[in-house]
């Protein structure tokens, strides 16, 4: 057994606190280490050339490289390892920068001391070391998106643009997501339809694109190239080859109930579709309000379909699909603000939020693109916007910042002096956040050249006085009081993640931050990826995103989904578990408590003849994680590169 240790300086990360001679000079004289040496950047093509001759010129058998932490670099040094001759799992890293030099900055001797023990462990650890291989996987070269707001449709045009298959599945009955509420967008004062609506029509008539709106995804099995899927397409109760989208069942339809489209504002049938341009333009039927499916009444719909399309009888349809990928691209909700008992929002009819606003001032909103007021549709002369409404505050548990509130409330505030220009805007802030290209100078044009009125503070009350909201705050650059009489109020309201996202999570057996959005791999390195390989995320159900920025990340997550259909087949991870039939009981705790679903149930046959039913491991989807090793009662199982005789060894090391 030979073994080279590779100490990295890290720049100063690492020597800035370590004594990395003291390091190399105690750990050369470790039991099986032949060669020790040190280097300022290890992974640089330079310090992995120091790695290569020495392999050469030692003979060396075993590596442990010393240097940060192997979620950074692990890869980089098998390569090196690879090229050298070596097998690149006879590699260990010692990570003597996260759990060294970063903790005990103030005490250098006890991170010297330290980073020599991690090391010796090391050592220890990859005299057992074995050469391991990796096992080849098809591809199943088509990807799912969940999720069809602007991310998921940009994802998805980009990856079949690319000659890929396509499945697009969407929650609500049509495409387009939260964009296609809104009537501007920000900073250039597009029109919001003008941009979504080509790009619903191009995903509706792509070849290689297929859209599952009014569809749930119910069950993911499997792993990267190999996903399977299981699809809900509820009933919509009109069958889709016949509706010719005419209108006439939603003109005549009885029932009403409030638009959510229109956040409210206004009224929509039980069979509805939810805006002119959604795609597809086939209504649906709600059944929680139709009068048919709650008495048996009604059916006037059915009655007045010029093409017979109105089906009560359909029932929910179940679609099970392969897929090598998946993005995510499930989008955003909006805060509860009813938490926010002194802005009066839902007893005070002129309370809104921004994005009841923007159903107001669209063209073809409720009023047609009027600023009205809910109360008494009189046309508004004074508006008071207040921001941070769910964001930046710890007491709703909402500490991080939404991000695009303070655009979307400048924008708001420049709309509706464009629309009514003798208006006043006022904006009450806690401080403006305009990180973005142009972001900055739009703010300043909303401020001076429009005269909207910014006031640094928060507003304390809501009051109804009459015809007009008295709204008191505080000025806290003036520090005085404020009070402003106002026609109306609007809230901006904060991002947070879908109602659903828990149960996706679940469902993809994916990982949460703590604000709830889907979390990344790495934010630096791996930005899009999950910790399931294969799994992508797209738009703003990762954190609160802008459109400009959602289109990018849905690019990059569709590249990186390409990156996968590239290849002629995947390599799966050698490092997995594996089981001693010999031994295995067969009580199958593992495969009760594997977060990969990667136990399989295996019957052999003993020397006897009787046969008995014993735990196997699915070698594609097993991670590694080694939950199934710390549960088995019989020790039957082990894990490949961290075996039992090696975490003894690196235990007695010390």
């Amino acid at each position: 057994m030979r073994i080279g240790v590779f100490v990295c300086h890290c720049g100063t990360n690492i020597s800035g606190v370590v004594n990395i001679k003291e390091v190399v000079e105690k750990i050369s004289h470790y039991p099986g280490v032949v060669f020790a040496g040190e280097y300022k950047y290890m992974c640089s093509e330079s310090g992995q050339k120091l790695i290569k001759d020495a392999v050469k010129e030692h003979s060396l058998t075993r590596i442990v490289v010393a240097s940060c932490t192997p979620k950074l670099h692990e890869n980089t040094f098998r390569r090196c390892l690879e090229e050298a001759g070596l097998n690149p799992y006879l590699l260990e890293i010692a990570n003597i920068r996260e759990q060294c030099s970063w903790v005990h900055a103030n005490n250098p001797s006890l991170a010297t001391k330290k980073a020599i023990d991690l090391i010796k462990i090391a050592v220890s650890k990859v005299r057992y070391a074995q050469p391991l291989t990796c096992s080849k996987v098809s591809i199943e070269r088509k990807t799912l998106i969940i999720g069809g707001g602007i991310a998921g449709i940009q994802s998805a045009l980009d990856v079949a643009q690319a000659g890929y298959s396509v499945v697009l599945v969407e929650k609500t009955p049509s495409i387009g997501g939260r964009m296609a509420q809104l009537d501007k967008t920000f900073p250039t004062l597009d029109c919001s339809a003008c941009i979504l609506t080509p790009k619903m029509v191009d995903i509706k008539r792509h070849p290689k694109i297929k859209i599952l709106t009014y569809s749930e995804i119910e069950e993911v099995k499997g792993f990267v190239g190999n996903f399977e899927v299981t699809i809900r397409m509820r009933a919509r109760s009109v069958d889709m080859k016949k509706c010719t989208g005419c209108g006439v069942c939603q003109n005549k339809c009885p029932v009403k109930k409030p638009s959510e489209f229109n956040e409210g504002l206004t009224k929509r049938p039980a069979i509805y579709i939810p805006f002119p341009q959604a795609v597809p333009n086939i209504p649906v039927i709600d059944r929680s309000v139709c009068q048919w499916f709650l008495s048996g009444k009604c059916g006037l719909c059915k009655k007045i379909c010029p093409s017979e399309a109105i089906d009560y009888t359909e029932e929910d349809t179940i679609i099970k699909e392969k897929f090598g990928t998946i993005i995510m691209a499930t989008g955003y909700d909006l805060f509860d603000h009813s938490v926010y008992g002194e802005y009066g929002y839902g007893k005070i009819k002129n309370v809104i939020t921004s994005i009841q606003f923007e159903r107001l001032v669209n063209s073809s909103g409720p009023t047609e693109g009027r600023i009205l007021r809910p109360s008494d549709k009189r046309e508004v002369k004074k508006v008071v916007f207040i921001q941070c409404v769910g964001s930046r505050d710890d007491k709703v548990g909402k500490p991080y910042c939404s991000k695009i509130c303070c655009m979307y409330t400048a924008k708001q505030a420049l709309l509706l002096k464009e629309h009514i220009p003798d208006s006043e805007a006022y904006v009450f802030y806690i401080d403006i956040r305009a990180a973005g290209k142009n972001y900055e100078e739009f703010v300043r044009r909303v401020q001076e050249r429009y005269r909207v009125h910014y006031i640094r503070g928060r507003v304390s009350k809501i009051l109804e006085e009459g015809e007009t909201l008295s709204v008191r705050g505080f000025d806290t650059l003036s520090g005085m009081q404020m009070e402003i009489e106002a026609d109306m109020v609007v809230l901006a309201v904060g991002v947070v993640p879908r109602e659903d996202s828990e149960n996706i999570a679940r469902i993809l057996n994916i990982s949460r931050d703590n604000n709830k959005f889907l979390s990344e791999l790495h934010p630096k390195l791996a930005p899009v990826e999950k910790n399931t390989p294969g799994i992508f995320l797209s738009g703003a159900c990762q954190f609160p995103k802008d459109i400009p920025e959602s289109v990018s990340m849905a690019g990059a997550a569709a590249v990186k989904s390409l990156s996968i259909f590239a290849k002629e087949f995947l390599t799966s991870e050698p490092m997995i578990a594996l089981v001693n039939n010999a031994i295995c009981t067969g009580c199958l705790n593992c495969k009760i408590i594997c977060p990969y679903q990667a136990i399989l149930v295996d019957e052999i046959k003993d020397l006897d003849g009787r046969i008995r039913k014993v735990a196997k491991v699915n070698e594609s989807i097993c991670r590694g994680c080694g939950t199934c090793v710390a549960t088995c009662p019989s020790q039957c199982i082990n894990l490949k590169g961290f075996s039992n005789e090696q975490m003894f060894a690196s235990i007695e090391a010390l």
